[in-house]
C-alpha cells in the first residue's frame, strides 16, 4: 500500500516558515514604532505601530482566501479505520485530548496509516480500544492528515463498522508537519529583531533627537538647565532654581551669596517676590516684568545671619535632632520678612525676622 496524495509538501512548510519570519518582523516593527512614538510624542510613529499589524492581518486573510475557499469546496471522504494505538492526555475537564494512530481503508483510494489528535469524552473513552475497534472517519482527500473520527455516523456506516474487519496498514505513519520548532522559532525571532532594527534605522532622527526641538527649528519651550562642576541651575522668565552638587550646603561660608548671584548674573535690576532656600536648593520667584516696585533685591538678603538663624531655630525646645531646614524670604507685601523653619525628630522650630535678620518672633511651627 502507498500513502495517498496530499502529504504536506516542502513548499507548504517553506511558506509557513516565511510567514512566521514576516509575522515576527511585523510584530517587532509595530511594537517599536508604537512605543517609540508614545515616548517621543510622534503621531506618525504611533499610527504606524497601529496600522502595520492591521495591514499584515488583512493581507494574510486576503492571501489565504482562495486556498481556504478551495479547501471548503472539497467534499470530505468517509472511510473505515482500525484503531492501532491511542494515548490520552490526563486532564480535569470532561473531554480529554487523545492521540490516535489509525489504519484507514477507503473504498476507492489507497489505504494509509495516520496519526491524529481528537478530544473525546471520558465516558466514551472506554469504547475506543486499540486493535479491536473499527471506527468511521472522515478526511479531506487532499489533506488526509486531517482525519477525524465521526462520533455519530449515519446508520449505514455504523452498520458497516460494526461488522467490518480491517487489517493493519503497513508503512510509515502520516502526520501533519508544521513549521514549529527550533527553525520556525529562530526565524520568527530573527524577523522580530530585523523589524525593530528597521524602525530604529528609518526613524532614528525622531527617536534620538537629543535637543527635543520640533521640525520647524524653534527652541523648546522649557529651557535646558546649565550644569557646572558644583551646581545645576535653570532660569526662566518667572523663576530661577539652583541645586548644589553632592557634599555641599547652602550653609557653607559664602555659598548662599554665590548661588543668588549666579541666578541674577547679568540682570542687576531683577527683583524677586519670594526666595526659598533649603540645604542644597535655591528657588527664586521673580517679579513680573515691568513691575519695578514689587518685590525685593534678592542680593540684599542677610547672608551672614542665615547659618546662625538656622542653628538657633534648631535648638528651640521640642525640636529634637534637626533633620531639615528652609528659609523663606517674602517681599510680596512690600517690606522684606524672613521665616526660618527647622524640622527635627521631636517637632518644628520657627523664627521670623526682618530684612536685616533681627528676630521678631519665635514659635513652634
Amino acid at each position: 500500500m502507498t500513502n495517498p496524495a496530499g502529504t504536506p509538501s516542502t513548499r507548504s512548510r517553506a511558506a509557513g516558515l516565511a510567514l512566521g519570519f514576516l509575522t515576527g518582523g511585523v510584530v517587532g516593527a509595530s511594537l517599536t514604532a508604537f512605543i517609540g512614538g508614545c515616548v517621543v510624542g510622534r503621531a506618525p510613529l504611533i499610527v504606524a505601530g497601529l496600522v502595520l499589524p492591521a495591514v499584515h492581518g488583512l493581507a494574510c486573510f486576503l492571501g489565504t482566501l482562495p486556498r481556504r475557499a478551495r479547501r471548503a469546496a472539497v467534499v470530505p471522504r468517509t472511510a473505515l479505520a482500525r484503531i492501532e494505538a491511542l494515548e490520552a492526555t490526563p486532564g480535569d475537564t470532561s473531554d480529554v485530548a487523545v492521540r490516535f494512530e489509525l489504519s484507514v481503508v477507503p473504498d476507492d483510494a489507497p489505504a494509509f496509516r495516520v496519526e491524529m489528535r481528537q478530544h473525546v469524552n471520558k465516558v466514551e473513552l472506554s469504547g475506543y480500544r486499540p486493535r479491536g475497534v473499527v471506527v468511521v472517519v472522515e478526511y479531506p482527500p487532499d489533506r488526509p492528515w486531517k482525519t477525524r473520527i465521526v462520533e455519530r455516523p449515519t446508520p449505514r456506516w455504523e452498520e458497516r463498522a460494526a461488522g467490518a474487519e480491517v487489517d493493519p496498514v503497513p508503512g510509515p505513519v502520516l502526520r501533519q508537519e508544521t513549521p514549529s520548532g527550533c527553525v520556525g522559532g529562530l526565524l520568527t525571532f530573527v524577523g522580530l529583531l530585523l523589524g525593530v532594527a528597521a524602525v530604529l534605522l528609518l526613524f532614528r532622527a525622531e527617536l534620538f533627537d537629543s535637543d527635543g526641538g520640533g521640525s520647524d527649528g524653534r527652541e523648546p519651550s522649557v529651557p535646558a538647565p546649565s550644569v557646572s562642576s558644583s551646581y545645576t541651575s535653570t532660569v526662566t522668565s518667572a523663576t530661577g532654581t539652583l541645586a548644589l552638587g553632592p557634599g555641599q550646603s547652602m550653609l557653607d561660608r559664602g555659598q548662599l551669596r554665590r548661588a543668588v548671584e549666579s541666578l541674577n548674573r547679568g540682570a542687576d535690576s531683577r527683583r524677586a517676590l519670594t526666595v526659598v532656600v533649603r540645604d542644597r536648593t535655591l528657588t527664586v520667584v521673580h517679579s513680573p516684568t515691568g513691575v519695578r516696585a514689587a518685590g525685593f533685591d534678592p542680593r540684599s538678603l542677610p547672608y551672614d545671619r542665615v547659618p546662625g538663624l538656622v542653628e538657633e531655630a534648631g535648638t528651640m525646645p521640642g525640636v529634637g535632632t534637626p533633620r531639615s531646614w528652609r528659609l523663606i524670604a517674602d517681599g510680596v507685601r512690600g517690606s522684606l520678612t524672613l521665616r526660618v523653619v527647622v524640622t527635627g525628630s521631636g517637632g518644628t522650630g520657627t523664627l521670623e525676622t526682618d530684612g536685616r535678620g533681627t528676630v521678631l518672633r519665635r514659635g513652634d511651627g
